[in-house]
């Protein structure tokens, strides 16, 4: 199992992953995963993001499809915390992006879980706003002002 020690902690793996997505190289993060994994972005159906993956494969398929919806240079992800238990690890911080196709710029508070085993992460678990998303992108509604 892993912990906060050794070369493959939960912290180092935690610490890699948010590193890679700054970098937004999506094969690079989806090699941090297991082959099987639980991953899972509750949200409505219109964000194309949301949903559940359950294959390696499939991690960059989620970048690859959110990415481009966002002004590249303009997202920002701020991580106030991160809290690690043994396998397990919770982030906790912000997420502001602008929209491309019509200049709306929104932000989410978010709270992660992974799970790390031998290095890998084997879940991953994002609870963001996504009604918040859908209203700024333009898929319904008129977004908030609540950030």
């Amino acid at each position: 199992m892993s912990s906060e020690n050794g070369p493959h902690s939960t912290r180092a793996t935690v610490e890699t992953f948010f590193r890679l997505l700054g970098e937004r190289d999506a094969d690079r993060v989806a090699d941090l995963f297991a082959e099987e994994i639980d991953w899972f972005v509750p949200g409505r159906e219109d964000i194309p993001w949301a949903g559940r993956r359950s294959r390696r494969q499939q991690v960059p398929e989620y970048f690859i499809t959110m990415w481009p919806v966002f002004v590249a240079g303009e997202s920002e992800v701020a991580i106030d915390q991160v809290v690690v238990e043994g396998a397990d690890a919770v982030a906790l911080g912000h997420f502001t992006h602008t929209v491309k196709a019509n200049g709306r710029r929104f932000g989410t508070p978010v709270a992660m879980h992974l799970t790390v085993r031998d290095g890998q992460i084997v879940r991953l678990h994002l609870y963001e706003d996504t009604q918040l998303a859908a209203e700024a992108i333009g898929t319904v509604g008129t977004p908030r002002q609540d950030f």
